[in-house]
């Protein structure tokens, strides 16, 4: 597989604290990567930066051949690379169908003007599009709907069918479980890992280790805007910094000390 997003060295300074650190990520085509940590540790922070909606002070960042540094939120969204937000900011006075016409539609110079004169028209590949958003994540006889209207978990699930609805070559996902319960999540994790079989790459950013665990093929973790750890969901679930960044560093020690005593358990039974 091919990279399709790559940070190096990625910062991002406020007021003299970085709140990303030399963030280096690599998002391979076709795979479901995730990236999770404490509240606070700079996971949005990372998103905005690479999406355009805050300036970064150090570092590169690419995706699929185009340097984005110099590129605004707009154009680097027309490469395919969409996100999401964790407030879900609907329409709610939108039907779900109208909510995912408004981001199917491109955004042009005198898109303003055909808004004022609501001269803009629907066109069969947009409702294609839409109905695919639709059908992908799930919501394909809820498309009448008022958001309003809908359980939380699948308010969540038009916030991602939105974003499809733009065909993203790569979606970032911004805590997408946030406010559901265990139930809710992991059906939403589903609907998620099927992303994969429409071509669509998928980063998935959430404090929610569960969910990310369960859908995602490899994880970075941060804290304090810094990258403490990476690997495969089996590695991250043993990794003591990972462990100390959620629990403690307490934790981290206690966790990192039983892992030395079995070890040395296993060699001795091998002797």
């Amino acid at each position: 597989m091919s990279s399709l997003l790559e940070t190096k060295g990625l910062t991002v300074t406020f007021g003299g604290l970085n709140a990303n650190d030399n963030v280096d990520i690599e998002v391979e085509k076709g795979s479901f990567v995730g990236l999770i940590g404490p509240n606070g540790a700079g996971k949005t922070t990372f998103i905005d930066a690479i999406t355009g909606f805050v300036p970064t002070s150090a570092g590169s960042a690419d995706f699929n051949g185009h340097d984005l540094n110099d590129l605004k939120p707009h154009e680097r969204a027309q490469l395919g690379l969409v996100r999401t937000f964790q407030s879900l900011e609907l329409f709610e006075d939108l039907s779900v169908r109208d909510n995912l016409l408004v981001a199917a539609h491109p955004t042009t110079w005198y898109t303003l003007a055909l808004d004022v004169f609501r001269l803009r028209q629907s066109n069969k590949e947009i409702e294609e599009r839409i109905d695919w958003a639709l059908e992908v994540a799930g919501l394909t006889g809820l498309e009448e709907e008022l958001p309003t209207d809908l359980p939380h978990g699948q308010r969540k699930l038009v916030g991602v069918a939105r974003a499809l609805a733009a065909q993203p070559n790569l979606v970032l996902l911004d805590e997408p479980a946030a406010g559901l319960d265990t139930a809710e999540s992991n059906a939403l994790g589903a609907h998620l890992r099927g992303l994969l079989n429409h071509d669509v790459t998928v980063f998935l950013i959430d404090h929610d280790m569960g969910l990310v665990l369960s859908v995602c093929d490899f994880i970075y973790v941060m804290d304090f805007g810094k990258i403490i750890a990476s690997g495969t969901p089996e590695e991250v679930r043993s990794n003591p910094e990972v462990i100390a960044a959620y629990l403690g560093e307490e934790a981290g020690e206690v966790q990192a000390k039983s892992a030395e005593e079995l070890r040395g358990m296993s060699d001795t039974a091998g002797e």
